[in-house]
């Protein structure tokens, strides 16, 4: 009777040993499982902003900031001056009667006389704009609320900013800019349009994440 107690007594301290073991790796293991999916969204939302990096660098350089102001005037050059023959925005973006964009300015670069050219020439609305009321550019993460913010961006969530910056005629022509009137070649943005869309499809899929920061 003896010998049948004892082995019982063997039989469940092996039992507890097992169960105890299961789940102290279970909790390990639920443990590790959190910490790498914490790392792993750590991992993404770090590429998200280092991706949004390289897409405001290209959205403040002067071939798109240069429409993008909070000022009643488009500007023009690389040092961004105000825009000769005193143009102004106008009610809608597109200029005042007898001085609207798309008198001068046609369906492509007129490199003969140095005026840009492209579709639907016009300034970005001022709840776009990516530079303050003295010509400075706005901070990244000032642009960036300003870019994800669906009621300033006439309604584009992620998928929708990433189209646009693979297909808006506009947002192409900063890569194909044509020439000044002294014959000399507009710079470019920073990065090739093809890594602007890159760094866009990696920030929109990082979830559109903003810097820190006014």
């Amino acid at each position: 009777m003896l010998a049948n107690h004892r082995l019982l007594l063997r039989v469940f301290l092996c039992i507890l040993v097992v169960f105890v073991t299961w789940i102290a790796l279970s909790t390990r293991g639920a443990v590790e499982t959190g910490e790498s999916k914490t790392y792993a969204a750590d991992a993404k939302l770090a590429d998200g902003l280092a991706s949004w990096e390289q897409v405001s660098s290209v959205l403040t350089s002067p071939r798109c900031i240069n429409c993008h102001t909070a000022t009643n005037y488009p500007q023009q050059g690389d040092d961004r001056h105000r825009h000769f023959a005193n143009v102004i925005r106008g009610s809608d973006g597109k200029g005042v009667p007898g001085l609207h964009c798309v008198s001068c300015h046609q369906e492509s670069n007129a490199d003969s006389t140095g005026v840009p050219g492209g579709h639907h020439w016009h300034l970005a609305p001022r709840s776009m704009r990516w530079q303050d009321v003295n010509d400075q550019p706005l901070s990244s993460a000032a642009v960036c609320r300003a870019v994800t913010d669906s009621s300033k961006n006439h309604g584009l969530d992620g998928p929708g900013l990433l189209k646009h910056h693979e297909e808006e005629p506009l947002v192409l022509w900063a890569w194909n800019p044509g020439r000044r009137p002294d014959g000399t070649v507009r710079t470019l943005p920073p990065i090739t349009h093809a890594e602007f869309v890159d760094a866009t499809r990696r920030w929109v899929e990082a979830g559109t994440p903003c810097p820190p920061g006014r």
